[in-house]
């Protein structure tokens, strides 16, 4: 089942590039989370979308909000991405895709191709909105800003 607006996000724990662990429930008690589930790292749509959040940074950190990606690769990928791509946000490593089980991200292409899913979350970790698209990795950006903006407005 996907986890849908207004429904309580799952906790996790899980390694960064850095190998540090990383657990959502304290990011989203320190404000808003973007969490963006990513199909895999080095690829042309994953790559335009890290780079669309890491030009963007400023106005997510402007809304107070944490930007976080996730996908299925290791530490060590995810470290070479971040660096590669001078990420100022944390990549989490989720091996095995426990974590995108538990918010119900779905594959497309027969299962082939890891979902594309961006949720943002509000401090008390409920999830505010929900956007999936395969093919509009820049769409995610502009998606999560929208709803961050309406979220302070009516703070």
């Amino acid at each position: 089942m996907s986890i849908q607006v207004g429904d309580k996000s799952p906790d996790f724990t899980l390694s960064d590039q850095n190998g540090q662990p990383v657990t959502l429930s304290a990011l989203w008690k320190q404000g808003p989370v973007v969490l963006f589930f990513y199909p895999k790292d080095f690829t042309a749509g994953c790559t335009a979308e890290v780079c669309e959040f890491r030009d963007q940074y400023t106005d997510f950190k402007d809304a107070g909000a944490t930007v976080l990606g996730i996908s299925s690769q290791g530490v060590d990928s995810k470290k070479a991405f971040a660096e590669k791509h001078h990420l100022p946000f944390q990549l989490v490593a989720d091996e095995g895709g426990k974590v995108r089980e538990q918010f119900g991200v779905k594959g497309s292409l027969f299962g082939l191709i890891e979902g594309r899913e961006t949720y943002v979350i509000d401090s008390q970790g409920i999830v505010r909105h929900v956007f999936n698209s395969q093919v509009q990795p820049g769409k995610h950006v502009k998606e999560a800003l929208v709803v961050l903006q309406q979220l302070k407005r009516a703070a």
